[in-house]
């Protein structure tokens, strides 16, 4: 009978183990801790966005603000766009913030990092929908060793 018990316990841990281990991956898979509030929605075109993908993290002075949210090619020119989800913590982003496609480290992740613009007489803050009118597309390390290599040729 003691060990009936014992066996009945240990299944019950196991269990309880499980659906805790389940909990946790799901949580830490959505990342929805920034997005988890209210949000707003900006939008960036880029010449070129690297290896940017969706739920890329958007941050400010290396804080995480928000998420990528969707990327798609725009106009004749099928020049890439970004939309994101900020949190209305940061609801105050004059409109001459720049974005810029980041990377973390050499070969890290990349990410959207979004440098706050100056505010003036006239500046008006991004609202959702809005545009960012300032961004900096991802340097592209394979483009940068020609660039290098094409220059040392001319020599």
């Amino acid at each position: 009978m003691e060990t009936r018990k014992t066996e009945i316990l240990v299944g019950v841990f196991v269990a309880v183990t499980i659906v805790a281990l389940v909990f946790l991956a799901l949580r830490v898979a959505s990342n929805t801790d920034i997005t988890r509030g209210s949000t707003y929605t900006l939008s960036a075109s880029f010449d070129n966005i690297g290896g940017l993908k969706v739920r890329s993290p958007v941050k400010i002075g290396g804080v995480t603000v928000g998420r990528v949210t969707r990327i798609y090619l725009e106009g004749e020119y099928y020049e890439p766009v970004v939309e994101m989800q900020i949190s209305t913590a940061y609801d105050q982003l004059p409109e001459t913030s720049t974005v810029s496609v980041l990377t973390s480290g050499l070969l890290g992740e990349q990410y959207l990092g979004v440098e706050p613009g100056f505010i003036d007489d006239g500046i008006m803050m991004l609202q959702d929908g809005d545009r960012f009118m300032n961004s900096n597309s991802a340097m592209v390390l394979e483009e940068l060793i020609g660039q290098f290599l094409f220059s040392q040729g001319d020599n």
